[in-house]
C-alpha cells in the first residue's frame, strides 16, 4: 500500500515513507495558516466592519451586514490561499494536487455564489429604500437572477469534477429541455408570471386587489418567484398561483390610492307617486335653505324668462304647460350643492347627482362623488354621514324613499 502511495503521488518508487509524509505535513502547515487566517478575519475583521457599518448615517451599507457580505468573503481568504500554495506542495498533475484542487475550486465556486446572492439582496435593499417601496418591485427579478445564478454554479460545479469545460454541459441541456418544462411547469409558468407583473407594474406589495376567482379580496403582502402572498379584510391569509394573476382577471385599487379620492356610488329609491311640482308655498319654504337659494332663483329666472315667450297667461294656469320646479329636481339640486359645500368631497374630482331609469322599485337617485380621505374608516364615516343628512331632509321636499 505504501509503495502504490508513494507512486500515486510522485510517480516514483524510488522515494519512500519520509518523502510522502512530509508533503502530507507541509499540506497541514498551509491548511493551518489558512484557518488561522479565516479565524483572524472571522473573529477581528468581519466585526469591526460590521460596526463601523452600524454607526454610519446611511442605511445602504447595512444591508452588507444584514446580507452577510464580509462574513462569506472572509471564506475567499482560506481558498485564495490553498490555491496559491497548494502547487509548492504538491507536484501539479498529481492525483493529491487534481483533488484538492477541484475541492478548492468548489469551494470557490459555492463561496462566489452566495456572495452574488448577497449582492443581489443589497441591490433589492438599496432599490426599495430609495423608491420607498412605491414603485415597481424587483423581488421576482431578483429571485429569477438567484436561481439563473444557482443553475450557472450547478453546471460549473459538474464541469469542475468532471475536468470538462460548461460549455460541454450547456450544450447538452436542450435534450433535457422537455422533461424540465414537464416537471417545473408551475414554477416556469410562476417563473415567467411574475416577471411580467413587476415589468408590466400589473401588482405591487401593498396594493388592494380583488380575485373574485379565489375568492381573495384584500392587501399584497409578498410577491415572490412563483406566489403572491395577500392579507384579505377579515385578517386570512391567501396564496394565489403568480400565473393566475396573468392568465385571468383581477382588480387592482391602486389607482385610487395614488389619486387621493374614494368613490362613492349609491342610490336613494323614492316612491314615484309622491314627485310632483312645487308650488308657491313650497318654493318660498324651499328658499330659506342657504346652499339652494341660488339654483332657486337663478332656475325662476329662466323659468319665467321661457315661460313669458312661449306661453300666455292663460296657458300658465295649467301645470302641463310651460316649465316648472319638481320637488326631486330641486333636492337633486340641493344634494349637489351640499356636496360642493361638504369638506370631506373632492371638488377637483367628478361629482353629480343623477335620476338612474325607474324601476318596480321606484325612482333611483344616485349620489356620485369622491371622499378626500381614501382610508376605509373615514370614507364610510363621510358616507354615512351624507346619506343621513340627505335621508333626513327628505320630507322637506315632499318626498317619499320607497321602503318595500
Amino acid at each position: 500500500m505504501h509503495t502504490i502511495c508513494s507512486f500515486s503521488l510522485h510517480n516514483d518508487l524510488i522515494i519512500g515513507n519520509y518523502t510522502l509524509s512530509a508533503h502530507y505535513v507541509q499540506f497541514s502547515v498551509l491548511l493551518g495558516i489558512a484557518f488561522v487566517v479565516y479565524a483572524a478575519a472571522r473573529l477581528i475583521v468581519v466585526p469591526l466592519l460590521e460596526r463601523i457599518t452600524k454607526k454610519t448615517n446611511t442605511r445602504i451599507d447595512d444591508s452588507f451586514a444584514t446580507h452577510k457580505v464580509f462574513k462569506r468573503a472572509a471564506h475567499l481568504l482560506p481558498a485564495i490561499i490553498l490555491s496559491c500554495g497548494l502547487s509548492s506542495v504538491f507536484t501539479e498533475h498529481t492525483p493529491a494536487f487534481m483533488l484538492i484542487s477541484k475541492a478548492v475550486s468548489l469551494y470557490y465556486v459555492l463561496i462566489i455564489t452566495a456572495l452574488i446572492n448577497s449582492f443581489l439582496d443589497i441591490s433589492l435593499d438599496i432599490y426599495n429604500i430609495r423608491n420607498n417601496n412605491n414603485k415597481v418591485g424587483l423581488t421576482v427579478i431578483i429571485q429569477a437572477l438567484k436561481v439563473i445564478v444557482v443553475i450557472i454554479s450547478i453546471i460549473v460545479a459538474i464541469s469542475v469534477l468532471a475536468s470538462k469545460s460548461p460549455a460541454y454541459f450547456i450544450t447538452g441541456l436542450g435534450a433535457f429541455t422537455a422533461i424540465l418544462m414537464l416537471i417545473f411547469k408551475d414554477a416556469i409558468l410562476g417563473l415567467v408570471a411574475g416577471i411580467q407583473l413587476s415589468a408590466m407594474d400589473l401588482v405591487r406589495k401593498g396594493d388592494w386587489i380583488e380575485i373574485p376567482k379565489h375568492d381573495a379580496d384584500g392587501a399584497v403582502v409578498d410577491i415572490n418567484l412563483t406566489t403572491v402572498w395577500m392579507r384579505n379584510w377579515d385578517m386570512t391569509y391567501t396564496t394565489i398561483p403568480a400565473y393566475e394573476l396573468v392568465s385571468s382577471s383581477f382588480k387592482n385599487w391602486r389607482g385610487m390610492t395614488e389619486s387621493g379620492g374614494r368613490r362613492i356610488k349609491r342610490s336613494i329609491l323614492f316612491n314615484m307617486n309622491c314627485i310632483r311640482f312645487l308650488l308657491p308655498d313650497d318654493i318660498a319654504r324651499l328658499r330659506k335653505i342657504k346652499i339652494l337659494r341660488p339654483y332657486i332663483d337663478r332656475t325662476l329666472l329662466e323659468i319665467e324668462q321661457f315661460n313669458s315667450s312661449e306661453f300666455s297667461n292663460d296657458d300658465m294656469t295649467h301645470f302641463v304647460n310651460g316649465q316648472r320646479l319638481t320637488n326631486i329636481g330641486t333636492f337633486r339640486a340641493y344634494c349637489l350643492a351640499y356636496l360642493s359645500n361638504h369638506a370631506g368631497i373632492r371638488q377637483d374630482m367628478t361629482k353629480m347627482v343623477r335620476q338612474l331609469a325607474p324601476t318596480e322599485l321606484g325612482v333611483p337617485l344616485e349620489i356620485y362623488a369622491f371622499t378626500s380621505d381614501i382610508a376605509w374608516v373615514a370614507h364610510e364615516s363621510v358616507q354615512s354621514d351624507i346619506f343621513d343628512h340627505l335621508l333626513a331632509i327628505v320630507p322637506e321636499f315632499n318626498l317619499v324613499v320607497y321602503q318595500k
